[in-house]
């Protein structure tokens, strides 16, 4: 309930402009709630705790029944298109998040400088904070190019980071199942890392593989932190493919002994058994350098696609699946009607024969069109919990800002927070209501170095949701992915009250959020 505090009151001091009162605080920490109250002033908490009835403000919220808890940090999103668009972030807001990292997997805005004054301008409803991508990088000085950088492209390379990072990002991602990522090896990777190191960065990764490799692609990862002596945080961490379905606890194992012999390395998660990226990631890498003209031409000599078209084939075979059921697409602007069917569906509307090779062939035929956004269904929930309860990971959409009704896409953009709420915690009960708010707080906070964030305590930044433990859910799913979730009655954004009651006031009160080396 929100109410007007009465003239008496504003007379004595303290005061603040706000304060939050009877609540069931979750400081962020993963201490267990106590009842108690937040004051906000200029955008800052300025009192946590049992409040005296004299401490008056001009806006007063009982949260009675309710928890008041630090503003979701969400750790990796691909904003960059979408936020100018619906600057206002209302998937994100409802879902409780305040702070977004953007330029993951590789891919961001190059002149980062340059993409923060424009955020300035725009003035979103969260806060941004971003990575610089290496494949936008690397595509700066050797475009699509399937070969080593020379000595001097590494130095230029070098230099883009360290711009970067003097700009304020948070340190250096990649994504090593997109080109030119998948062409890169490890030295080149470690050299750029070490740059973002010397800035007090992290170094977040799309692994080379998430699949039948996901070991070796994990000791990368790890290697690369080491050699380069910066913080691993490695991205959407899941096991990919029925083939390897079970694998979870091998993985954990590893980082886990990462971090017993003193190496900093975290992991987060978007709390679904499917994935979403590009219809051109099932395509062989070699077929795409280059870039669209060189895939063209390679695919127009049948000898080439017919051995492209086998190749895909093996690879669903050992995947043991018959067909391409598995892929949805999400968005494909040149055929819009496509969106929400399957691979296999495509291609039975195309008149196909229902066989692999021929749907291999479709997937061919909508790349050389446009590359489709796709949904994969791949992976077990008994993995998506046995990697939840990993103490050292955290919540992420790997989403952008959703267009309403915008698409087909995968619901994690609308429901990430809330699912976790809802499903993991009230139902199933995977994890606790304390640390399922720790992981989406204090410890993305800590990761990326966001000081004044994560926490409910004098100083820090007012970023607080006030949530509904009982009823918060998720509503967006695969079928009808455009749905907010519920629950948040009220969030607020540098102390600027965003949701009210449940409903988006469309304030837009986001700030940029630098990284250790902004000069």
């Amino acid at each position: 309930m929100l109410l007007a505090a009465g003239s008496t009151q504003a007379q004595q001091a303290p005061r603040a402009s706000l304060i939050i009162r009877n609540g069931r605080v979750l400081d962020g920490s993963g201490n267990s709630w106590f009842r108690g109250d937040v004051a906000v002033h200029q955008g800052r908490i300025v009192a946590v705790g049992r409040l005296p009835a004299n401490f008056s403000a001009d806006t007063v919220i009982d949260a009675k029944g309710l928890v008041v808890a630090p503003g979701f940090i969400d750790v990796h999103t691909h904003i960059e298109d979408d936020e100018l668009r619906q600057p206002t972030a209302d998937n994100f807001i409802y879902d409780g998040v305040t702070t977004v990292i953007t330029g993951n997997c590789g891919s961001s805005r190059p002149d980062l400088g340059r993409y923060f004054q424009v955020l300035d301008s725009a003035k979103l409803a969260v806060n941004v904070a971003s990575l610089i991508g290496h494949g936008d990088v690397r595509k700066a000085v050797l475009g699509r190019a399937k070969r080593q950088a020379t000595e001097p492209e590494l130095q230029q390379m070098e230099q883009l980071v360290a711009r970067a990072m003097q700009a304020g990002a948070m340190g250096l991602s990649t994504g090593l199942i997109y080109i030119p990522g998948t062409y890169t090896r490890t030295p080149e990777l470690i050299r750029l890392a070490r740059v973002a190191g010397q800035y007090r960065g992290l170094y977040a990764t799309h692994m080379r593989n998430e699949g039948d490799s996901v070991l070796q692609a994990i000791q990368e990862a790890l290697l690369i932190g080491r050699e380069a002596s910066l913080p691993v945080q490695i991205s959407h961490l899941k096991i990919g493919g029925q083939q390897n379905w079970g694998r979870a606890p091998q993985a954990l194992a590893l980082i886990e002994q990462a971090r017993q012999a003193g190496q900093e390395v975290t992991i987060d998660q978007y709390p679904y058994t499917a994935s979403s990226t590009s219809l051109s990631t099932i395509i062989p890498d070699d077929v795409q350098a280059d870039g669209r003209d060189s895939l063209r031409a390679r695919l127009q000599r049948p000898a080439v696609r017919a051995a492209v078209e086998a190749a895909m084939v093996r690879r669903l075979r050992q995947r043991g699946l018959k067909h391409y059921d598995y892929a949805v697409v999400a968005s494909f602007p040149p055929q819009p009607s496509y969106q929400g069917l399957s691979i296999a569906e495509v291609n039975q509307r195309l008149g196909r024969k229902h066989k692999a090779a021929a749907e291999a062939a479709t997937i061919l035929d909508l790349v050389l069109q446009h590359d489709a956004g796709m949904v994969f269904h791949g992976m077990s929930e008994q993995d998506v919990q046995q990697i939840m309860r990993y103490p050292f990971n955290m919540v992420a959409s790997d989403a952008s800002v959703r267009v309403w009704q915008e698409g087909a896409p995968h619901p994690r953009g609308y429901g990430s927070n809330a699912r976790v709420l809802g499903r993991y915690v009230r139902e199933l009960r995977v994890i606790s209501l304390e640390e399922a708010v720790r992981r989406m707080t204090s410890l993305p906070a800590q990761t990326f170095g966001l000081a004044d964030r994560g926490l409910l305590r004098p100083g820090m930044a007012a970023d607080i949701v006030v949530f509904d433990p009982a009823t918060v859910q998720d509503r967006s799913t695969f079928e009808q992915p455009h749905q907010y979730s519920t629950g948040m009655q009220y969030v607020l954004v540098n102390g600027g009250l965003t949701v009210v009651q449940g409903k988006h006031l469309g304030t837009r009160a986001g700030q940029v959020l630098y990284g250790p080396g902004k000069h």
